[in-house]
């Protein structure tokens, strides 16, 4: 998997999401242990431009929430989570974590986010898939603010 100093215009959040896609993989496809997987990213040269912070949390928070943020997409799923590829995962659990917990965020930047995520790493058409799931999930997740927006 490509790393964030790929691109200097990436913002730092994006490479801190995109650290987080990139340890997801390595959990999912070669089952190392959380810790390992933090240590080898922070060690990494994609971390100098990452939002050091916002890598932080959003790392806890999914290695923390993981079944809790799978059994949250699952509903919208068109197949079982152990069917996705590992790339289209990892975005549904960054995705779902940064709706339920960064309402900071607005639910289209969330969304945005994850879809240029896919596009960039993922399969040809898993930024329609990713859209899709993701904004049911915002529908629940983020219900007053979706209907402000519908309005």
């Amino acid at each position: 998997m490509a790393t964030t100093s790929r691109d200097a215009a990436v913002s730092p959040r994006r490479a801190a999401r995109e650290l987080v896609l990139q340890g997801l993989y390595e959990r999912q496809v070669a089952g190392n242990a959380a810790s390992a997987v933090h240590g080898d990213l922070a060690a990494g040269s994609g971390y100098a431009q990452a939002d050091r912070e916002y890598f932080e949390a959003l790392w806890r928070g999914v290695i923390a929430e993981d079944a809790a943020l799978l059994a949250r997409v699952a509903p919208h799923l068109t197949r079982k989570a152990t069917d996705l590829s590992p790339i289209e995962r990892a975005i549904l659990i960054i995705g779902t974590w940064e709706l339920v917990n960064r309402p900071d965020i607005p639910y289209k930047a969330v969304i945005d986010e994850a879809i240029e995520l896919a596009k960039t790493f993922g399969a040809t058409d898993g930024h329609r898939f990713v859209n899709g799931v993701l904004d049911k999930v915002a529908q629940e997740a983020r219900t007053a603010e979706v209907a402000a927006l519908a309005r």
